[in-house]
């Protein structure tokens, strides 16, 4: 935002990419004009890290603990778009993606940082890896599982294969400005890209959230 001169934005995403929207929105919410979420609030708790979950949400996180191996290292190097077709199939199976658009997103598995990125994201996120040293004033921030103050949009898809979709109320302490929530019917986990209209239009909405001195 700095480089491109955007002093405040509208942050959505999903997966990473919401935990991304989320994290900023929280620690920096001057420069957060709104944000939509699937999936809710996706700050990592890790001091439950280590607290198990359901057995048959736990069986469909086989990657992550497949990822704190020296096996599952050598396997994501060598594997890298078959891992992810094999993730992208459990996690939204009603979505009929082509090997077209797998390839456009399996471009960026080339970048050279790829492997070690992931594999420390799930192997930190699990408590068994460090915090990277020039982030360790921000994770203890995080660590204190920051609220969400700007308007937000969070969206649950119902047709997601392995994050059961909620009403929102779960993660209602963590969102203390304005928010709304819904449940989107057919979506599943890659709600933008699976459910394009429903994602635009939860962005648009924010504009009935913020206060008239607040649009961007």
């Amino acid at each position: 935002m700095d480089a491109l001169g955007i002093g405040r934005a509208i942050f959505a995403g999903y997966d990473w990419g919401g935990r991304a929207a989320c994290v900023a929105a929280a620690l920096w919410p001057q420069r957060c004009a709104g944000i939509v979420s699937v999936g809710s609030y996706l700050i990592q708790d890790i001091a439950t890290a280590m607290t198990p979950i359901r057995p048959d949400l736990e069986a469909g996180f086989w990657y992550f603990y497949y990822f704190l191996t020296e096996r599952g290292q050598a396997g994501l190097t060598a594997n890298r778009r078959d891992i992810a077709k094999v993730i992208w199939t459990r996690n939204s199976p009603r979505w009929h993606f082509d090997d077209e658009t797998l390839d456009r997103a399996a471009v960026a598995f080339d970048n050279p940082g790829y492997v070690d990125v992931v594999l420390h994201s799930y192997r930190h996120r699990l408590g068994l890896a460090p915090s990277y040293p020039p982030y360790d004033q921000t994770e203890k921030s995080l660590a204190a599982q920051p609220p969400i103050t700007v308007p937000a949009v969070t969206l649950d898809g119902l047709a997601d294969g392995n994050f059961p979709a909620t009403d929102g109320s779960t993660s209602a302490r963590h969102f203390t400005g304005p928010r709304l929530h819904h449940q989107v019917p057919n979506a599943r986990h890659n709600l933008p890209q699976e459910s394009p209209d429903a994602f635009a239009s939860a962005v648009l909405e924010l504009a009935d959230l913020r206060p008239q001195s607040g649009r961007v």
